[in-house]
């Protein structure tokens, strides 16, 4: 009886460790890349026309735990923060000030919402609210 209940706690010790590992995994796929928007649900404007120059950019931090990049105009930093699938980000900190269209309200906005993410099948960052993706970004070179 002891051989049996010693087996069964080893699998479980050997279940909850490989999982802790997956979700540690999908973190590390934020850092070192630039992310480039393709995808942002709300707007009734076509995407082309919120960020008609330049899309807005990502990039993951992890020592420092801030965000920085361009909202398709001007640029910004934030404080994030990361527990497993959930994330958060703080308010954009210093920004250039141009003004260039709607876009980049709409961009920051949707960033105040996010509460978690995901990558899906082909390796794209979403940004969720809920369960849903509200923002989708590319990997860029």
């Amino acid at each position: 009886m002891q051989k049996n209940t010693f087996i069964l706690l080893s699998i479980v010790v050997v279940l909850v460790a490989s999982c802790g590992s997956i979700k540690d995994a999908g973190s590390e796929k934020l850092y070192g890349a630039v992310w480039e928007l393709d995808y942002i649900s709300g707007p009734r404007i076509a995407f082309e026309g919120l960020f008609p120059d330049k899309k807005p950019q990502i990039s993951f931090n992890r020592e420092t735990n801030q965000i920085s990049g361009n909202a398709g105009c001007n640029g910004y930093s934030a404080d994030y923060t990361l527990n497993g699938n959930q994330i958060s980000f703080g308010e954009p900190g210093p920004a250039t000030l141009m003004f260039c269209g709607g876009g980049e309200k709409q961009f920051l906005n949707m960033m105040r919402k996010v509460d978690g993410y995901n990558f899906d099948a082909e390796g794209e960052l979403n940004l969720l609210v809920g369960k849903v993706p509200m923002l989708r970004f590319k990997k860029i070179d």
